[in-house]
């Protein structure tokens, strides 16, 4: 387990080192956001800010119901030392 969160950590580690600024809008809406807020618009300033959270919020549900999943159904090792003894499932 250490190995592969080791392993994992090691390949994720440079995204996270060189990450660049991010624009997540198209070319219109950057432009009509700019020329608003050259006219004296204060909506166009959080746009960019909202349109990142709105990309990141299904990346992160995911994240927390793949862990929960995990969590919950991993495989567990139980020993039973139960020797020519006989079960009943009634």
């Amino acid at each position: 387990m250490k190995k592969t969160l080791f392993c994992g950590l090691l390949v994720l580690s440079p995204i996270f080192i060189f990450i660049q600024n991010s624009y997540a809008q198209c070319a219109m809406c950057a432009i009509n956001a700019e020329q608003g807020v050259k006219n004296g618009n204060t909506q166009g300033l959080g746009l960019n800010s909202g349109i990142m959270y709105l990309l990141f919020i299904p990346y992160i549900l995911v994240l927390v119901v793949g862990i929960i999943w995990y969590k919950k159904y991993r495989k567990k090792i139980v020993h039973l030392n139960m020797k020519n003894e006989q079960i009943n499932l009634n």
